[in-house]
This record gives C-alpha cells, sequence and structure tokens, in this order.
C-alpha cells in the first residue's frame, strides 16, 4: 500500500476515476455517488484523498494470468515425441521386427493433432 500523504499524479487521478465508474457500472454507486467521487478524486493532492474515495469499495476484478502459449506448446510437443521416441529405440533395439511403435504413434497423434488444431485456432481446453 502506498503512504497516505503522497502527493498523487494525474495518471492516479485517472485510475481512482476509472475505478469509481467500473464500480458505478456494476451498480455499486448511483449516478449521484459517482459525479460526487469523481469530482473529490480530480481535485484530489494526497493518496489519502483517493484511498477515501475507495474504501467502501471492493477491489477491481483481476482476470486469471494466462498461461504462457510457448511453454504450453512445448509441454504437449514434448508429451508427444518422448514417448514415441522411446518406443521407436525399443523397436530398433529388439530386432526391428514388425513395427508396433505405429500404434503408440496413431494414438498420441490423434491427441496431439486435435491439440495443434484447437491451439492453431486459439481456442481454450
Amino acid at each position: 500500500m502506498s503512504a497516505p500523504e503522497l502527493r498523487v499524479a494525474d495518471a492516479d487521478r485517472d485510475r481512482t476515476v476509472d475505478r469509481l465508474r467500473a464500480a458505478a457500472a456494476e451498480g455499486r454507486l448511483d449516478s449521484d455517488e459517482l459525479e460526487e467521487r469523481v469530482s473529490k478524486a480530480l481535485e484530489a493532492r494526497t493518496q489519502s484523498e483517493l484511498d477515501a474515495l475507495l474504501g467502501d469499495l471492493p477491489a477491481p476484478h483481476m482476470p486469471a494470468p494466462r498461461p504462457d502459449r510457448s511453454l504450453i506448446l512445448r509441454q504437449r510437443t514434448a508429451g508427444f515425441l518422448i514417448p514415441n521416441f522411446v518406443c521407436i529405440v525399443i523397436w530398433a533395439a529388439t530386432g526391428a521386427d514388425s513395427f508396433w511403435p505405429g500404434w503408440v504413434l496413431l494414438g498420441t497423434g490423434i491427441a496431439f493433432g486435435a491439440f495443434l488444431i484447437k491451439f492453431v485456432l486459439g481456442v481454450d481446453e
């Protein structure tokens, strides 16, 4: 929390006005209260004056942070490649008879392909 007697900048006043307008849009303030508080916010000189205008309002809703898409892609790609690579190495080390890792490739390939389509299209899981 910031010190109460710090002088505020125009950007601080603007953020407070934005929060007040959001509270009014949620039905927490009526139009008279909004007008009064916005007026006080624009005249405020210290942080304590701005804090007093927001004191009876809940903290703004913060959306959950979005996961890093490149990390998700790398993890899913590794999850596809590693078991298939291990199966192919085992197949090659045991005599390379019929290509049974094809069944593993088929199952994991379908799942990975479905993931890639969703990923490219931006569809959340």
